[in-house]
């Protein structure tokens, strides 16, 4: 079996042998066993991998590659996955998985607020993490091809959001996002004024089953507040309901 971690070079977009392209996936940890594993499962779908073992290289390879989805682990050799975070967030809106300790809840709770779409604890099931992969690509990349022609901008109150060109605004100021908060707004901004019950969000936004104890959409709807404003005219923004879900407020023009 080749060496995973040797320098791999290839072309923006790999190619299958009928000429087919491959979502490209850069994974980046120091764990040279869990990469072998990884590269065993995700290769097995379809995938095009390339590796990196520490902070500096995985970071100077998500920039100059173009990536469907980066995989960063947060304990590091050289800058943690919290900096490469940070730094890439910078330059990139790819997509980021990160992978944590195990019932270390700040270590996730950070990751999402830089910017992480989503997150999966150490040790994981490796079929936990494909199906993390594919709800991570399907949303990203599926997505923006299968959005009805009529539902291209949606504008409530002060917040506009363009699905087609990813893009989101705040009374005309572009208000940065990433991947997972620009789809949870989406589903939010669609039930403007109507409860959405976690469970969709979870389905709709993270392409997962609601789990009690995974606060994944809490820390991104926190994120949203911090961005958009946690109020609007008065109004709290969006608001929490209680055991069932979250509603953005639909405030009337002359209040």
């Amino acid at each position: 079996m080749p060496e995973l971690f040797s320098p791999i070079l290839r072309n923006d977009c790999a190619t299958t042998e009928d000429g087919g392209s491959l979502r490209r996936v850069l994974i980046v940890d120091d764990d040279s066993e869990l990469g072998e594993l990884l590269g065993e499962y995700l290769l097995n779908e379809g995938l095009s991998l390339e590796f990196a073992q520490d902070g500096n290289t995985g970071l100077k390879q998500a920039l100059s590659g173009h990536y469907s989805l980066v995989i960063l682990d947060v304990m590091l050799p050289g800058l943690n996955g919290f900096e490469v975070l940070r730094q890439l967030r910078a330059q990139s809106h790819v997509p980021v998985l990160m992978l944590t300790a195990r019932g270390d809840d700040i270590d996730r709770i950070v990751g999402l607020e830089i910017g992480a779409d989503d997150y999966l604890p150490k040790p994981f099931n490796p079929r936990e993490l494909v199906a993390r992969v594919h709800a991570i690509l399907r949303r990203t990349h599926d997505g923006a091809e299968s959005e009805p022609p009529n539902s291209d901008i949606l504008v409530v109150g002060d917040v506009e959001l363009d699905s087609r060109a990813r893009v989101v605004r705040r009374d005309g100021e572009l208000i940065d996002m990433t991947t997972a908060e620009f789809d949870l707004l989406r589903v939010l901004l669609n039930g403007a004024g109507q409860v959405v019950p976690r469970e969709q969000l979870f389905q709709d936004v993270l392409g997962r089953e609601f789990a009690v104890f995974d606060r994944s959409i809490d820390n991104h709807v926190s994120s949203l507040r911090r961005k958009l404003g946690a109020r609007v005219k008065g109004v709290e923004r969006i608001k929490s309901v209680r055991n069932v879900g979250y509603q953005y407020a639909v405030v009337s023009a002359g209040k």
